[in-house]
């Protein structure tokens, strides 16, 4: 018999990147008495991986829960940036609603359409809740009429439409149903929560379902499966068997060793758990997500929405430089191998393809920064290797013409850089769809571009911009091919020798461009050291000293005044690579490089590409 569970709520916190939903989770933690009084908490505390904390947004989906009169509220905060869409799509399976936080300034943003559009399909209650209405400029009436016109535009129901609306300040810990209501705390969200979200249902008489929609790693226990208990319940010591609706033939018999419930950010061990709850299950190595975990007498798999396919890749390669092996603690082939298939523990976006060549992996992700996080991840663990330059993934249709992933591109930026913008968008092959300017000053455009057309784009717009532009991309399927797109109109300057840099040297190559590197730093032949200031690559010898004479110029040496070295981020780096070109990663340097080294092999190779252009 069908029943709810009215001491649980399941649901999600979704928005758009920077938005709030992970400051809104600390409020709510901590006026839930989750933390002690006189406990330190950090910011952002759900946060807990390194490079989340220093970017300032969430990667990984976390499940935390609170205790608000007697109802346990289990939250999961999810991603908002469209590179960890995958995250966002599976954890709606485990909620019953979803709290779409919103920017009273910036209103409605691409990703928010992403992740609304997903908890609508699900038929998932929302509650809106109005962030950051203490900003200067925040104008929340505004962003009302404009999030029911997305909801609109999205088809939802009359009971989507009729939303509950709460209006906040996650950092201030304040909110109101109404503006004109007193804001003293985070009472109205959580009145708002229990009242609307509904309670979880299912049969507790029934044989077991659980079905798996996350997966966490630890290094002891090994994977993590956490999931919803739609059906029965589940105990530790219970024998239960794994199937999955995309893998019909799957049927594999496994014990529960361990269970875990959430209790604020932590797990509990508990025996038992009944419909509604959020567990998480350890003790099984070969888990995954879509799984469900059922009773051996009626293995009935629960339905599960395939996860977005990847639309870029890159390989990543055995470093082969002549500094190779100096810098890294894991840099054999098959350290680069374990620990990318073990990345696939937890990314469910990611794909790793063994290649032709046994040195080379070709890993496909959802985009430049789904991929750039990783790469940071293995650096920092002490790996080394090289990637390649990001290129997209091509499909065919019916009739065998070729189609490439497309997306839209939603800009901001003040009015007298719009020309600028389109002009650039343009040659890479992107269409405008809509242009607004707004009362000031400031241009909203809205492009129809390629993927490969943004790839190594973000540098040049935020130059472009003066660092004043906001730029925000959403995958938005395939579309025929467009032509080909020059990515860079520069070349690079080439190390001509082996060596360590010299001032005098690059006192000389200066004059051509833009150097990468500063005085003393090692190069090898055919590392880029450099941006040319022209098309053509050049190469330069950095490592040059003066020829000693006998005569001596008093002071002559003092004269030469270096211009600061350009230092690359990861990010960079990867957007200015090109095609004839590799990204060398090691814990402690990022370096750019020829794929040849040897210049005449290189300039042969270059000969030929262009023969067999000529051919076709």
């Amino acid at each position: 018999m069908i029943t709810s569970r009215e001491d649980i709520r399941n649901v999600a916190i979704i928005a758009h990147v920077d938005h709030g939903k992970t400051t809104l989770v600390d409020e709510m933690l901590k006026q839930s008495g989750i933390f002690r009084e006189n406990q330190e908490v950090a910011e952002r505390v759900m946060d807990s991986n390194d490079i989340e904390r220093e970017r300032g947004i969430t990667i990984l989906s976390k499940n935390t829960a609170v205790t608000y009169n007697g109802v346990k509220i289990n939250i999961v905060d999810t991603p908002g940036h469209a590179d960890f869409g995958g995250e966002v799509e599976r954890v709606l399976k485990m909620v019953n609603g979803v709290i779409l936080v919103v920017d009273a300034f910036e209103g409605p943003m691409p990703q928010t359409k992403f992740v609304t559009k997903k908890a609508l399909e699900l038929n998932l209650p929302l509650i809106v809740c109005i962030n950051k209405i203490d900003r200067p400029e925040a104008r929340s009436e505004e962003v009302i009429d404009e999030v029911l016109e997305l909801l609109l535009e999205l088809d939802a129901d009359d009971d989507q439409l009729d939303c509950p609306f709460v209006f906040a300040s996650a950092k201030s810990g304040i909110a109101a149903l109404d503006l004109a209501d007193e804001f003293v705390d985070m009472k109205p969200l959580f009145e708002t929560i229990i009242d609307h979200i509904p309670a979880p249902t299912g049969d507790p008489e029934a044989e077991t379902q659980v079905l798996i929609s996350t997966i966490d790693y630890n290094e002891y226990v090994g994977r993590i499966g956490v999931g919803k208990v739609d059906n029965g319940s589940i105990k530790v010591n219970q024998d239960c068997v794994i199937v999955n609706a995309h893998e019909p033939d799957k049927c594999e018999k496994v014990k529960i060793s361990k269970l875990y419930e959430f209790d604020g950010l932590n797990k509990v061990e508990v025996k038992e758990a009944g419909i509604g709850s959020i567990v998480a299950i350890s003790g099984i190595s070969d888990i995954h997500i879509g799984d469900t975990l059922c009773s051996p007498e009626n293995p009935q798999a629960i339905p599960f929405q395939k996860i977005s396919e990847p639309t870029i890749s890159m390989n990543f390669i055995v470093n082969d430089s002549p500094l190779a092996g100096r810098e890294g603690k894991f840099v054999t082939s098959r350290h680069l191998r374990d620990r990318l298939f073990r990345e696939l523990n937890t990314d469910v976006s990611l794909r790793v393809e063994e290649t032709e060549d046994a040195d080379s992996f070709k890993v496909s992700g959802r985009g430049e920064l789904h991929l750039s996080v990783l790469i940071e991840n293995m650096r920092r663990e002490g790996y080394e290797f090289a990637v390649s330059k990001a290129e997209v993934l091509y499909k065919r249709d019916e009739r065998g013409k070729l189609l490439e992933p497309m997306e839209v591109a939603v800009i901001d930026v003040p009015e007298e850089f719009s020309g600028t913008i389109i002009d650039k968008l343009s040659q890479r092959k992107g269409e405008l769809q809509n242009m607004s300017v707004s009362n000031n000053g400031q241009s909203r455009l809205e492009f129809s571009i390629p993927s490969r057309g943004l790839i190594g784009y973000r540098g040049e717009f935020l130059t472009d911009t003066k660092g004043t532009g906001i730029i925000n991309t959403l995958f938005d399927g395939y579309g025929p091919y467009k032509g080909d797109i020059q990515y860079r109109k520069q070349g690079s300057l080439i190390a001509y020798e082996s060596g360590e840099t010299i001032t005098y040297g690059l006192f000389a190559a200066q004059e051509r461009g833009t150097l990468f590197v500063g005085p003393g730093e090692k190069v090898y032949g055919g590392m880029v050291v450099g941006q040319n200031g022209k098309t053509d690559d050049i190469e330069i010898n950095v490592c040059k000293t003066k020829k000693l004479t006998n005569t001596r110029a008093s002071g002559a040496d003092d004269a030469l005044k270096l211009t600061p070295p350009k230092i690359l981020s990861l990010e960079q780096a990867l957007e200015f690579i090109d095609t004839d070109e590799l990204l060398e990663i090691t814990p402690e340097n990022i370096r750019i490089r020829k794929k040849i080294l040897d210049p005449t092999m290189r300039m042969r190779a270059k000969r030929n590409a262009g023969s067999n252009v000529k051919d076709k």
